[in-house]
């Protein structure tokens, strides 16, 4: 996703503002969409918008939403998601939605005016320190204090967007050079090159020495993560041809669903607090952990001291900074992790005839548990039947999901069986209540004749539910689940476990009736009171054309199992 100086035209001569200098540059380095919101500090990009037709601009309704609307779009496309909003609020708006992007590792560009140059430090109406504020929200963050910045400095914050680790970038453009008219090498001067370090050669060595412990383990294990997907569709294909030469079994992290096919044999579930009771015993009984593309999170490692304790442990990251960080490892290797999977790919042959014939054995017996089973009887429908029963009737239009936060989050992932890269869209890091529609909206955008569905509970579909509006302007039709259990379930999960039954501030006492507040926007509301009725309700949700809310009432006090609880190892994870 590298932006190459080369895609850049020669430049011009003819006098414009800096504001149509940005939008030509951002167009022809392949950006076709902004999202965003006006205000005073960048009317004159705004003007500019308005005299071009090589850019569309979505108007969301709130900054934060921009910013998940173009993570939603850079997660499904493979392409840079822009945001613009203005100074002041319209900046500082946006900070939760970066540091969603920053820990998710989301190529992101923000856009937020500034006021002019003359009035900065003065306290003028909606100023704000915005490279302050937004710095540890972002990879990287600059302040534009010359017209003749503009060119290196975009340049540069989509090299550091897309290359290396990918992550947020934030521009700060004053009103003033917006506005200014003059030649195209005015704003488009010469500045130092900044670029991340490049990814190195993959080490043959380390290669090699991965290959030898491959050979001598008995117990191996492959738990991927969100990289994979981040290195795009190829090391998906090689993650994939490296387990079937192999034999190995596999296990993916939430941002790494997809990755590998939820269908193969191979295949052992999700890990960590919310995952499978397989994955999680294959992760404390493993003798050789092969991490690619993950950075072992606090939710999948559990408690650290006892972490996989019997496994030399390898990983593969793009990022040195993460190899050791948390859990020392016996051999790091820095690179791509497509590079790094073919390299292994070739490394490797195939294990001798039974080698692993025990291991598959003990995990077959741990896989009999069955430990996402459930009973939907004639009562409240439970939301692991509705989650079952939206894969079986939306998987055959290969549809982009995403979530909102919460314990409807953990039963998408553990339900909806992921089958390819690129179509789950879930806040991982940082956890975000009112990710999913904007994120949706994104998708959508980037897919116009995709099924895009966000999963979302009834607490936190309302963080954002103002982007209904969104869609009903841009004729998107985006397809929203809401289970609605009356609680804000995770929050009354945790405190009914670890909190003595205390039920504090989390009943959703007042609710809004969601299928007149679908309608009063615009979209077409259904609301599914009975498991009979659920089939009937999503298969009319997916063939109305148009956007459409469904408000699935499901069991109020269903708990999401498996569960590790916090500060537990893999070995004591909770079946129910």
């Amino acid at each position: 996703m590298t932006v190459l100086a080369e895609r850049l035209p020669e430049a011009r001569t003819a006098e414009r503002s800096g504001a149509a200098f940005l939008l030509d540059f951002l167009a022809d380095a392949g950006i076709d969409t902004i999202f965003g919101y006006p205000g005073g500090a960048v009317l004159p990009l705004y003007e500019a918008i308005a005299r071009q037709d090589r850019i569309r601009h979505i108007l969301v309704r709130h900054e934060q939403a921009a910013i998940h609307a173009a993570e939603g779009y850079a997660r499904s496309s493979g392409r840079v998601g822009v945001a613009l909003v203005t100074s002041g609020p319209g900046a500082t708006n946006t900070i939760t939605g970066l540091t969603d992007a920053l820990m998710d590792s989301v190529p992101v560009l923000c856009i937020a005016g500034q006021v002019m140059r003359p009035l900065q430090g003065t306290d003028a109406f909606q100023e704000a320190n915005t490279v302050a504020l937004s710095r540890a929200a972002t990879k990287y963050n600059v302040a534009v204090r010359e017209p003749g910045e503009v060119g290196p400095l975009l340049r540069r914050c989509l090299d550091l967007a897309t290359g290396g680790r990918p992550g947020p970038v934030l521009i700060d453009l004053p009103k003033d050079i917006q506005a200014m008219v003059a030649s195209a090498e005015t704003f488009d001067g010469d500045l130092p090159p900044l670029s991340v370090a490049a990814t190195p050669a993959v080490d043959g060595d380390a290669v090699a020495t991965v290959a030898t412990m491959l050979r001598e383990a008995r117990r191996p294990l492959i738990y991927s993560g969100g990289g994979v997907i981040n290195a795009g569709p190829r090391a998906a294909e090689a993650l994939r041809r490296f387990a079937a030469r192999t034999g190995l079994p596999v296990t993916s992290t939430l941002l790494g669903l997809g990755a590998f096919p939820a269908s193969d044999p191979q295949w052992l579930g999700m890990p960590g607090m919310h995952g499978t009771y397989e994955a999680n015993l294959a992760m404390h009984g493993c003798d050789l952990m092969l991490c690619i593309g993950a950075r072992f999170d606090d939710r999948v490692t559990g408690r650290v001291a006892d972490f996989a304790p019997h496994a030399r442990k390898v990983h593969v990251d793009i990022d040195p900074s993460e190899i050791g960080k948390i859990v020392p490892v016996d051999v790091g290797i820095v690179g791509d992790a497509g590079e790094v999977l073919e390299a292994l790919c070739a490394a490797v042959s195939p294990l001798a005839p039974g080698a692993l014939d025990n291991w598959w054995e003990q995990l077959n017996a741990w896989r009999g548990h069955d430990c996402l089973a459930y009973r939907q009887g004639p009562g409240a429908i439970l939301p692991q039947h509705a989650i079952r029963r939206l894969h079986a009737l939306a998987h055959p239009h290969d549809p982009i999901l995403s979530t909102e936060v919460g314990q409807h989050q953990m039963w998408a992932a553990q339900h909806f069986g992921f089958e390819a890269p690129n179509r789950w869209l879930t806040s991982g890091g940082l956890g975000t209540m009112g990710y999913g529609l904007p994120a949706a909206i994104g998708a959508q955008i980037a897919f116009p004749d995709r099924l895009v569905i966000d999963v979302a509970g009834e607490a936190s579909i309302q963080m954002n539910i103002q982007e209904l509006a969104t869609a009903i302007q841009y004729d998107l039709p985006v397809k929203l689940f809401i289970l609605n259990n009356g609680h804000m379930g995770m929050v009354r999960q945790w405190q009914q476990l670890h909190h003595g039954g205390l039920y504090s501030e989390s009943v959703s006492t007042v609710l809004p009736d969601f299928v007149k507040l679908a309608e009063a926007y615009g979209w077409t509301g259904i609301r599914i009171e009975d498991a009979a009725e659920l089939d009937a309700g999503i298969a009319r949700m997916i063939a109305t054309p148009g956007p459409v809310l469904v408000e699935c009432r499901v069991a109020n006090l269903e708990n999401c199992y498996p569960m590790m609880p916090a500060g537990a190892a893999h070995n004591e994870i909770l079946l129910g």
